[in-house]
């Protein structure tokens, strides 16, 4: 395989996955204002940080209202990150690799993409949960048309590598940003408030009914490991980690090579950190500097990601 494709497969992938969370992190908060009314701090400033581009927002639009923060997440044309220009970015980099994908593949994502551009302009006047809806099942569809239809080859191994380091990275954000910022006060800590919250962000990464299934009730620590340590839920870190890892073994194989690169190393080796990791632990040593470690290791695989792969591998 080229690593121009590899490449654009790789991205093409994150970007969706990546408009895909920011509408599920707008369409939980606007549920979260019409249950929590007369309780809700501030609920759109925390959306901003899990971008980790305030500094750009606070510049361009000033206050974090509701309007300012769905146009910048949803449809500013000049923000690298918001749905609209990743869902352009995607479906630029598919139509480059057009030959790698099925038919179904690039139409549903084509789909997708003019169903997000030409709802601009009502969303931004009168922004609506079900429209957010919408997009979520846009992305799952998507999804769902590219495993069913694609080959499980190195093409859909990079696919997958994408997603799952894309979809790991918005899930720690969304749990760290709910541990500062979310809850009003103190003494609201395991109130009927409290666990309306933590239902959001179940809700958040589709995780409410695989929560409940588990466990009765809503515990923080739980919920905690859950979003970070769940082997089996597709959204929890570890799964997503696993399934990485999994996908580049699988790309090592296929492309023949005798030696590992950067990138497999430091995914193992941040599973095996997983693996030995507890929740106690993690509240103990404080939850941000956990996943603020988790961010920057993430980041450093996806740069030796670009090193090993799609810089250096020519063909395979």
């Amino acid at each position: 395989m080229l690593s121009r494709v590899a490449e654009s497969i790789y991205w093409m992938s994150r970007q969706a996955e990546r408009a895909e969370n920011h509408a599920r992190f707008i369409e939980v908060t606007l549920h979260m204002m019409l249950d929590q009314t007369e309780y809700l701090v501030d609920p759109w400033e925390p959306l901003v940080q899990v971008t980790g581009d305030n500094a750009w927002f606070e510049k361009k639009y000033g206050k974090a209202t509701c309007q300012n923060v769905v146009q910048f997440l949803a449809f500013d044309r000049e923000y690298h990150s918001s749905m609209l220009t990743c869902l352009h970015a995607a479906r630029e980099n598919a139509r480059s690799v057009r030959e790698a994908l099925s038919t179904e593949a690039f139409e549903e994502l084509n789909a997708f993409y003019h169903f997000v551009r030409d709802s601009s302009t009502s969303q931004l006047t009168d922004p609506t949960a079900m429209f957010f809806d919408s997009v979520r099942s846009h992305a799952l569809m998507w999804t769902g048309v590219l495993d069913s239809t694609m080959s499980h080859d190195m093409a859909w191994h990079f696919l997958n590598v994408g997603r799952l380091l894309e979809r790991a990275d918005k899930t720690s954000r969304i749990l760290d940003v709910k541990y500062f910022n979310l809850l009003p006060r103190l003494d609201d800590v395991g109130t009927a408030i409290d666990d309306l919250q933590w239902s959001t962000l179940l809700l958040a990464i589709s995780g409410f009914e695989a929560y409940r299934r588990e466990h009765h009730l809503m515990d923080v620590h739980k919920i905690v490991a859950f979003f970070l340590f769940h082997r089996t839920f597709p959204r929890s870190v570890d799964a997503c980690i696993a399934g990485v890892e999994s996908s580049l073994r699988e790309i090592e194989k296929l492309s023949g090579s005798d030696t590992q690169g950067e990138a497999i190393q430091k995914i193992t080796s941040l599973r095996l950190r997983l693996k030995n990791s507890n929740v106690k632990e993690v509240l103990a040593g404080g939850m941000h500097q956990f996943i603020d470690r988790l961010q920057v290791e993430l980041n450093d695989i996806g740069d030796s990601l670009v090193q090993d792969y799609f810089y250096a591998i020519q063909t395979a």
